[in-house]
């Protein structure tokens, strides 16, 4: 293993593309733009913007490492490595002692058990459905006509959270639209349906009997209110990493790092 070379690591999401260029494993950069309708434009784009930022070129490169549910669909990776690989890697990376991580994507959210070691025991997915995904939180801001980027802010203004009993994001959008118009504070419906994805984690982390120290990566882990919700319903801290939307990719460019 060479730590001198120059990998990098692209995570094709549904929503996001995230790609990190590494150097003897520290991240020299990285870019996150999103996917929209092609894998494989989305992963040249970000691919051209992350070297960019770290004024490389193509050549500077000596390996390429995809992964994510469009893994298969860019000619830029040598090899593609499923994501319950590479966010196992990136969170212990970044945070040594973690034994469980929480990835909540755009369409689907995964919790993933830990051996002491670092090897993936065990994982358990939600993927049939997006409540409590990041997709789930774009339509009900959209119910509410709140920016996505205020949900966080608001539920910490709650006094009391609104109970919300679906766990569909079509019958949860009818359910938000009817406490609207009974006048429920929007605050306290938004820390609601904070604490329901808290719940639906929580009953994945009990499933696997997966222990802290709790490691959150994912785009929904920059909403304060879901990691809020989420310490009080575990009775744990969560460990947030400073730009949690690129963990996966990090993974990704540590399998390239290894050379495995």
């Amino acid at each position: 293993m060479d730590n001198s070379k120059i990998v990098v690591g692209i995570d094709i999401g549904s929503l996001s593309t995230d790609v990190v260029v590494l150097r003897c494993k520290d991240v020299l950069s990285y870019s996150i733009v999103p996917t929209l309708a092609s894998s494989k434009d989305a992963a040249e784009r970000g691919y051209r913007e992350a070297l960019e930022k770290a004024n490389l070129s193509p050549e500077d490169i000596s390996r390429v490492v995809a992964t994510g549910y469009g893994r298969h669909s860019t000619a830029l990776a040598h090899k593609a490595v499923t994501e319950i690989t590479c966010h196992a890697l990136g969170a212990r990376h970044l945070y040594p002692e973690a034994r469980t991580v929480i990835d909540i994507g755009g369409q689907d959210s995964k919790v993933i058990k830990l051996a002491p070691d670092g090897r993936v025991e065990d994982f358990v997915m939600n993927d049939k459905c997006a409540a409590g995904t990041g997709r789930f939180l774009e339509v009900m801001a959209r119910s509410l006509d709140v920016p996505l980027e205020s949900l966080g802010e608001l539920s910490a203004r709650a006094v009391r959270d609104v109970r919300i009993t679906a766990t569909c994001t079509v019958f949860a959008e009818s359910e938000v639209v009817a406490l609207v118009a009974r006048g429920v504070p929007k605050e306290e419906i938004v820390r609601g349906l904070h604490r329901a994805i808290a719940e639906r984690i929580a009953g994945m982390v009990l499933r696997l009997r997966a222990q802290p120290p709790f490691v959150m990566t994912g785009g929904v882990a920059k909403n304060t209110g879901v990691v809020a919700a989420l310490r009080e319903v575990l009775s744990s801290d969560v460990l947030v990493p400073s730009e949690p939307q690129i963990v996966g990719a990090l993974g990704a460019a540590l399998v390239a790092q290894s050379g495995a």
